[in-house]
């Protein structure tokens, strides 16, 4: 019969693909509707999207929800805008996800509104949310995803501009925009990252 047992073992499970999708910004009330703030808002449009709700939890808030039985975590720092690579770092090795299958939104300034930029790898770029991640991950190759929030502010008025809010129009382009946004981190997802840069770059 012990052939019959042989059958009937179960096959060993393939390890279920994770992934850590973090939008930065900075919490408070005073910041929810700021350029700044467009990872916050790119993640929240995801999770109502997938109707789940994060959960306050170590360094930030976090979701969970499954895209075509893949685990996905939805994080927003709550460390501030400077400090967020602990918590990038904290959930990464919280739920074991390689590097690779991380994605950290940011705002840019040096892309017109609305437009995408998915990259492996780079530079800071002077942005403060990515310098820390670099900082704490101890390396610049981790994916990440800018969002163009263009440069029309007169000269010293970049921190004001940054933390400043949406005018009326970029509000009205804004959820297509945010929907785009969303369809690009499914493709990183399902299609990974060279195929999503290909697809969304530019778009």
């Amino acid at each position: 019969m012990k052939w019959l047992t042989h059958i009937f073992k179960s096959k060993p499970k393939t390890p279920v693909k994770k992934f850590l999708i973090v939008g930065l910004g900075n919490i408070g009330s005073e910041y929810v509707n700021t350029r700044h703030n467009i990872g916050f808002k790119i993640v929240n449009f995801l999770a109502n999207q997938e109707n789940t709700e994060f959960k306050t939890a170590k360094l930030g808030d976090i979701a969970e929800l499954k895209i075509k039985g893949r685990t996905v975590f939805l994080l927003k720092p709550n460390t501030y805008m400077n400090l967020s690579g602990k918590a990038v770092k904290y959930w990464m090795e919280k739920e074991n996800i390689e590097k690779e299958n991380i994605l950290v939104i940011t705002d840019d300034l040096n892309l017109s509104f609305g437009t995408i930029r998915i990259k492996a790898k780079g530079s800071d770029g002077g942005h403060n949310g990515l310098k820390s991640v670099q900082q704490l991950l101890n390396t610049t190759e981790y994916p990440r995803f800018r969002f163009g929030i263009s440069d029309d502010f007169k000269k010293g008025r970049q921190v004001d501009y940054v933390l400043g809010e949406w005018t009326e129009e970029e509000k009205e382009k804004l959820k297509e925009r945010l929907s785009v946004s969303v369809e690009a981190i499914k493709s990183f997802v399902l299609a990974g990252l060279n195929n999503t840069m290909n697809a969304f770059n530019g778009k």
